[in-house]
């Protein structure tokens, strides 16, 4: 079976963490080759990518990757949104497809149950649906007692759900040309016109049934929803230990941990699992790693620096630092001395701006969002939630309590005044003063 594979949207809501969401690292490897391994494992034997002209060549490296199954890629640069993925993969939809988001990270078992469902010739398509026990701000399915979908409600006010199943784009089309000539024709100013087309078919008797599913669901919408995604792939982990690899006597690691290849842990260095440390990183002394961190490739996390549940991408350099409950991009550096705060006085919710809107994260412990090829100097504090962009500098001894643009810097500002000395009190000299301690 063949699948659409997704990757042409843009993650506006994730920066200034990177907009691929599907290039995210994670074990290793990016979050796409994890997609295709899943949807290979289900029976997907096909895989078509549709991508963006800006991300081109990234999704063409990835594929490179791919094993076990044939790959081809499409550019959408034409209509927005699913509709438009749809079209640009017009060569490819002959028979039936699967169509896979790559920002809505599922366990193979989603995918399995979306083939499986396929098998019944009696549908003409079938749609993942997350059964969820409170409101989610996304699309729900509108279904009969036997499953049969009627509609997909976009977004409906809290109380007013039409049932407990929320769409996961995860669908099956037995004809994909037919499903190219619905889009075709529809026409919409919003970017539902694959939803509308949808609707339309189902009105002229179009077949749809939901296939409920209770496993993992990571939805990747903001930035901070890389901590499940991230947890969830460090659940599965088991402690291993790559090639040439080194861990001095005194460091300590305990439970699930991944030493990838050429990994140094010096001396006196702590890593509690699960915890993934990637290609040649450095831990170094006295460091402690907890609460389910995810260290990047070729990243230095420097002398007696702590950090705890936190996404660290790659080729980043840490010294003397805590970091907690943290992402930050690759190629970031931080000052001797610079802590991230991750909890408020009053132990409330901390709240985030994305997209131009603040809003409640539903975190109560968050840390610092850190886009690429950041720095920080000495003695930087940097306060719960905050958003540092890509390519900005926080200055030594700046307590920054607000976001910090792409580019930017956050200049400090001399708070003290020199004066001439008129110290005229008696000054002890080392001699005086050894003999002083001595006597204690």
């Amino acid at each position: 079976m063949k699948a659409l594979l997704l990757c042409g949207g843009v993650g506006r809501r994730m920066q200034p963490f990177r907009e691929d969401k599907f290039n995210i690292g994670f074990l290793g490897r990016p979050l796409l080759l994890h997609v295709v391994d899943r949807l290979r494992e289900a029976g997907i034997d096909e895989v078509v990518f549709v991508a963006n002209p800006a991300n081109r060549e990234t999704v063409s490296r990835t594929m490179l990757m791919c094993d076990g199954v044939a790959c081809h890629m499409v550019t959408q640069d034409g209509r927005d949104g699913m509709a438009g993925a749809i079209e640009a993969a017009a060569e490819y939809l002959t028979g039936p497809i699967v169509i896979v988001s790559s920002n809505d990270v599922v366990g193979t078992e989603a995918y399995k149950a979306v083939v499986d469902a396929a098998s019944d010739s009696a549908l003409d398509a079938a749609m993942l649906a997350y059964r969820v026990t409170a409101h989610f701000p996304g699309g729900y399915l509108v279904v009969d007692s036997a499953l049969r979908v009627s509609c997909v409600m976009e977004k409906p006010e809290r109380g007013h759900e039409p049932s407990d199943l929320v769409n996961i784009v995860v669908h099956f089309h037995r004809d994909g040309l037919r499903l190219l000539d619905a889009v075709r024709t529809t026409v919409s100013i919003c970017d539902d016109s694959y939803e509308r087309a949808l609707s339309e078919l189902m009105d002229d008797g179009y077949r749809v049934r939901a296939v409920p599913y209770a496993g993992f669901w990571g939805p990747l919408k903001r930035p901070w929803d890389v901590f499940p995604v991230m947890q969830h792939f460090l659940s599965g982990v088991e402690p291993s230990f790559g090639r040439n690899f080194v861990v001095a006597p005194t460091a300590v690691i305990e439970g699930n941990v991944v030493l990838s290849d050429g990994v140094r842990v010096l001396e006196n260095a702590v890593i509690r699992g699960p915890a993934f440390i990637g290609k040649q990183a450095i831990i170094g002394n006295n460091v402690l790693i907890r609460g389910g961190s995810h260290i990047g490739a070729r990243s230095v996390v420097g002398y007696s620096t702590e950090v705890k549940h936190s996404y660290i991408g790659d080729d980043c350099w840490f010294h003397s630092n805590y970091i907690g409950d943290s992402i930050i991009d690759d190629g970031c550096s931080f000052g001797s001395g610079c802590v991230t705060a991750n909890l408020r006085f009053d132990e409330g919710r901390i709240s985030a701006t994305i997209d131009g809107e603040r809003g409640d994260t539903g975190h109560s412990k968050l840390g610092v969002i850190m886009g690429r090829n950041s720095r920080t100097g000495i003695n930087a504090s940097l306060f719960p939630g905050v958003m540092v962009g890509p390519e900005a500098l926080v200055g030594p001894h700046v307590c920054l309590t607000d976001d910090l643009g792409p580019g930017m810097f956050a200049k400090p500002i001399a708070n003290y005044e020199v004066v001439p000395r008129r110290d005229e009190s008696r000054r002890m000299d080392r001699a005086d003063l050894h003999d002083e301690l001595r006597k204690i």
